[in-house]
């Protein structure tokens, strides 16, 4: 049996739902780009854990500095989880925190093509700085919502360890797109607060829109091979776009 024939019974394999479970038996193609998808997660983590470090002492009163310090803890927790993951194929896990400043941003109003390229993997919106309490406030439940969306994706991935560490995350990061929004509820109770919030929204929403790619993208469907990816682009933006809007909606800021 010839090596296409047996990348091509491994496509069909994963194609129908079948699973890896060790690096040992993942050809090369797959490890590529397993370990994009790898490192855009937890470079994103350690950026959005960075960012938001900065904004906790912007915090009103002793709960939402502890709500803030507990996102900037389990964020950088995520990503030493999935990192651990990547070290199972040989990253060096020490030397991975600390070679990327983190917590650089670009100008306020830079364009997103220049975000993209960046030397790290993040995805572009953690390209952006935070401007105070409100914008971080409205940064979180915007980017939680797609968060939620994202690993509802990546919670189905072919390769199971990586799939059972997604999904031990997703449930902390609901928790912090709920504590995003026990903080809006807060600031659009006053008139002030919710020109603040609404001025914040127009600024993230195309920004976290971006981070979920390009729509028709032709890697979609060989990532669909391999069972990387399920649903197309289009339909996970759709799926956010629906969530922020009901949210938006019930707090007066559409």
């Amino acid at each position: 049996m010839t090596a296409e024939n047996d990348t091509m019974q491994l496509e069909t394999y994963l194609e129908k739902g079948g699973v890896l479970t060790s690096p040992g038996n993942v050809p090369a193609r797959y490890r590529g780009e397993l370990m994009r998808i790898m490192a855009s997660f937890v470079d994103s983590e350690l950026a959005g854990s960075a960012g938001f470090a900065n904004v906790i002492n912007d915090a009103p009163g002793i709960k939402e500095r502890i709500s803030a310090a507990r996102i900037v803890l389990e964020k950088t927790d995520h990503a030493e989880r999935v990192l651990k993951v990547m070290g199972e194929f040989g990253v060096d896990q020490t030397r991975y925190a600390t070679h990327h400043d983190w917590a650089k941003r670009m100008a306020r109003d830079a364009s997103l093509d220049s975000a993209r390229s960046g030397t790290d993997m993040r995805l572009p919106v953690f390209h952006f700085p935070i401007e105070g309490w409100v914008d971080a406030v409205v940064m979180n439940v915007l980017m939680g919502e797609a968060t939620g969306v994202q690993l509802s994706e990546l919670s189905r991935i072919s390769y199971a360890p990586l799939a059972e560490t997604f999904r031990a995350i997703a449930a902390r990061e609901a928790r912090h797109a709920i504590l995003g929004y026990e903080g809006l509820t807060k600031i659009a109770t006053t008139e002030e607060g919710r020109a603040k919030a609404k001025e914040s929204v127009a600024y993230w929403r195309p920004r976290v829109a971006a981070s979920f790619g390009h729509a028709g993208s032709e890697r979609f469907d060989m990532l669909k091979r391999l069972g990387l990816r399920h649903e197309p682009t289009p339909t996970l933006l759709m799926r956010w776009s629906l969530l922020v809007d009901a949210r938006l909606a019930s707090l007066g800021l559409s």
